[in-house]
Order: structure tokens, then C-alpha cells, then sequence
């Protein structure tokens, strides 16, 4: 089996910020997604296509463009591409670390 880990702080304070506070658990579950498959890998980025997360969290396309939408806007993810139809590259963020 194999384990990730997450920094104490996305457990402590994001998980509430995202679920209760913003009413976004589906952004919850694709940051933790991204970050197992970037972070937890001991990656920088990853590339997904949105079929990828939607099969990867259980949600729909649209609730995985929300997610990503509202996850750019706090910060908490990057998100780049080589043209618009292109498969994005994530690279998730960690504001509280300095």
C-alpha cells in the first residue's frame, strides 16, 4: 500500500475553510486529488485532463471546472496550458508555507 502525506495545516484549516465555509467540498476533493497525484508522487505538477479528475473524484465535469475555478482564486492551485484544448498542467500551492 501506498501512503501520502498532507501538510497539517490543509487537514486543519483548509478542509473546514473549503467545506463549511465556502460550501465547496468538491474542491476540497480535487485539491487532495492534485495533490496526491503531484505532491504526493514528489512531483511539482501533473497533467490531468478534466475526464481524469471527474473519474478520479467521483464528480462531474462541471463540478470539476468549479472546483478548479475556486481553487485558482484562493491560490491554491495553478493551472497551465499550451493552448485551449490542451491538457492542463496542476501545480498545487502552498500559500501557508513561507
Amino acid at each position: 500500500m501506498t501512503t501520502f502525506s498532507l501538510d497539517a495545516y490543509v487537514v486543519d484549516t483548509l478542509l473546514p475553510d473549503l467545506v463549511a465555509h465556502d460550501r465547496a467540498p468538491s474542491a476540497w476533493l480535487v485539491f487532495v486529488v492534485l495533490w496526491r497525484r503531484s505532491r504526493g508522487a514528489g512531483e511539482t505538477a501533473v497533467q490531468l485532463s478534466l475526464i481524469d479528475l471527474a473519474t478520479a473524484t467521483g464528480l462531474s465535469k462541471r463540478s470539476v471546472q468549479s472546483a478548479i475555478s475556486r481553487l485558482v482564486k484562493r491560490k491554491l492551485l495553478a493551472v497551465q496550458r499550451e493552448s485551449v484544448t490542451a491538457v492542463p498542467v496542476y501545480t498545487v500551492r502552498r500559500p501557508w508555507v513561507r
